[in-house]
């Protein structure tokens, strides 16, 4: 028998996550219950048998994988920890390659956030653990586009069209009611976070989902499906905003699933765009950009000068997270020129309305502040992001429907602030930051809190501002421990 090797790939997360062993077989244990693993039972011995190269049975693995990317707010597969897996993984789409019809829409999204909601985890939903990336990712979502197979659209099953006569019972005020719930969801979720109703948003989902069951009208039935589409849409960046990666990727994809039976082209649009806006978060911008060009390709004929904008906006920051700066300057500038062509008049529906001008600044000034970490001129690329953040700070100052991007851009302000190498005013802003965190449900807030902080103590050790900011994050931050 070959001798066993140390696991060289898992010691080095390990070491870099700073936990104790005692600290990962905690948590490990905790995640096991909460996914109803009570099986699992993970100790300081077992942590040091798979650093030195025991290779523990499922759903450790994935348990561990899940745990890692959470911590480094990245995707930290199982070969990356050098465990092996017992699931293999898929090359043809996985758990985002499903069936484009109308029914299994329903069927998919009704399973889904029933299991969500009675599970009561983050992350163990589905039939996969792991994020969904690269041609997996971005083949089946090529299919959005795809008309059926007479060129139109794929058909709603209705009475008129061979269904069963109308069998649905539901008003036009209980649906304009519906209308007006998912508003106010998206409306809480700007103010507070995506932690304090996500869970409302996903039994209300369900319960449309249930609707759907019937019959009704096609205009209805759209309806129903547009409803569907917002609502899943939500519980996705929802789930996104509080480090449910998994999650709001299979919800972001049952609400284009949704979107298409809707024929709402626009609002798929916007689907694709924040799928990107989660795998920039994830550094994954190769994957960000083709998503951005599916969409800005799918609504070329559709969308209003608001949202041609942020495909813009979103086409530079994807650009300049792989470093391509001309690229992103271009694009960075036609969401400019676009936004100003923006009337009141446009008929912009609700959900595009956050796109505001302190929006448009924030998406800019963050693609020029990541053009300085990933590209050369870094200097340059400072001196451009700071004015157009310190202007989208400005705006959401005075906005107190969007308190969550307020904080965001103290953070980014901050962090060019770093870059500038003006350490006490990067505190000043960070501090700002951490006070609205401590008062939202944001995970996504918290980590960049967290990130921004520790590169200002490792940048600017001894700097007393960045000391006590230090102490504050340590204090008020805590780490993330999803919740059971």
């Amino acid at each position: 028998m070959a001798e066993k090797q140390p696991n060289e790939k898992l010691t080095t997360w390990f070491g870099r996550s700073g936990w104790s062993k005692g600290e990962l077989a905690r948590q490990v244990n905790r995640r096991a219950r909460q996914m109803g693993a009570h099986h699992v039972s993970t100790d300081t011995s077992r942590v040091r048998r798979w650093l030195d190269g025991e290779q523990p049975r499922e759903p450790i693995p994935r348990i561990m994988s899940e745990l890692f990317s959470e911590r480094f707010g990245s995707v930290v597969s199982v070969e990356d920890l050098g465990l092996r897996t017992i699931v293999p993984v898929s090359t043809v789409g996985g758990g985002v390659d499903l069936p484009w019809s109308a029914p299994q829409t329903v069927q998919l999204i009704s399973e889904y956030s029933r299991s969500d909601l009675m599970l009561n985890r983050r992350g163990f939903l589905g039939t996969s653990l792991a994020l969904t990336a690269g041609a997996a990712l971005i083949e089946p979502m090529q299919r959005w586009l795809t008309p059926g197979p007479s060129g139109a659209p794929l058909p709603i099953l209705t009475a008129a069209n061979g269904g069963e006569p109308h069998s649905g019972r539901l008003s036009e005020p209980e649906l304009q009611l519906l209308e007006q719930t998912t508003v106010m969801f998206r409306q809480w979720d700007a103010q507070n976070g995506g932690g304090l109703r996500r869970k409302a948003v996903v039994g209300q989902l369900h319960e449309v989902t249930d609707l759907l069951q019937e019959t009704y009208p096609e205009q209805t039935t759209k309806r129903l499906f547009r409803l569907t589409a917002e609502l899943a849409h939500l519980a996705g960046f929802m789930s996104y905003d509080v480090g449910m990666h998994p999650s709001a990727q299979k919800y972001f994809v049952l609400a284009l699933h949704a979107a298409k039976e809707a024929g709402d082209r626009p609002f798929g649009a916007l689907i694709l765009t924040d799928m990107s806006r989660q795998m920039i978060h994830l550094d994954r911008g190769e994957d960000a950009l083709e998503l951005i060009h599916l969409a800005q390709y799918g609504s070329r004929d559709t969308a209003t000068p608001r949202q041609q904008a942020l495909l813009y906006a979103m086409e530079a920051r994807a650009y300049a997270t792989i470093g391509e700066a001309t690229r992103c300057a271009r694009a960075a500038r036609m969401a400019e020129d676009t936004f100003s062509d923006c009337r009141e008049t446009d008929g912009d529906p609700d959900w595009l309305k956050f796109f505001s001008e302190a929006e448009l600044n924030a998406e800019n000034a963050h693609s020029y502040r990541d053009l300085a970490y990933n590209a050369p001129r870094s200097p340059l690329f400072a001196s451009m992001s700071a004015p157009v953040m310190e202007r989208a700070v400005d705006l959401f100052r005075q906005d107190p429907g969007h308190v969550r991007s307020y904080a965001f851009n103290l953070v980014g302000m901050a962090s060019v602030h770093l870059l500038q190498g003006e350490p006490e005013e990067a505190a000043r802003m960070a501090e700002q930051a951490v006070e609205i965190a401590t008062k939202v449900r944001s995970e996504r807030l918290n980590t960049r809190v967290r990130k921004t902080s520790a590169a200002a103590s490792r940048d600017y050790k001894g700097v007393a501002e960045i000391s006590r900011l230090a102490d504050r994050v340590v204090q008020d931050i805590p780490e993330f421990i999803p919740a059971g």
